[in-house]
């Protein structure tokens, strides 16, 4: 991923499944992502009361249009 400002989260999936398809979506579109695991949800494969969240971070100058792809905001 080239140097940015820093990394946005953009999504906020509930497993690790949901979080790669926005991914995909994004990646598509030619936006580079990466994904923030919650560590004890991906261990134990909860998705209860936040563990397992998973967020979807782009560099901060593409998350507005990583936002409008996805149709956030």
């Amino acid at each position: 991923m080239p140097e940015e400002t820093g990394l946005i989260t953009v999504y906020v999936a509930y497993g690790q499944p949901e979080a790669e398809i926005i991914k995909g979506r994004l990646e598509s579109e030619g936006i580079p992502a990466i994904l923030r695991y919650e560590s004890a949800g991906l261990v134990y494969g909860l998705t209860i009361n936040g563990l397992g969240q998973v967020e979807v971070q782009v560099p901060s100058s593409l998350a507005q249009q990583a936002k409008e792809i996805l149709g956030i905001d």
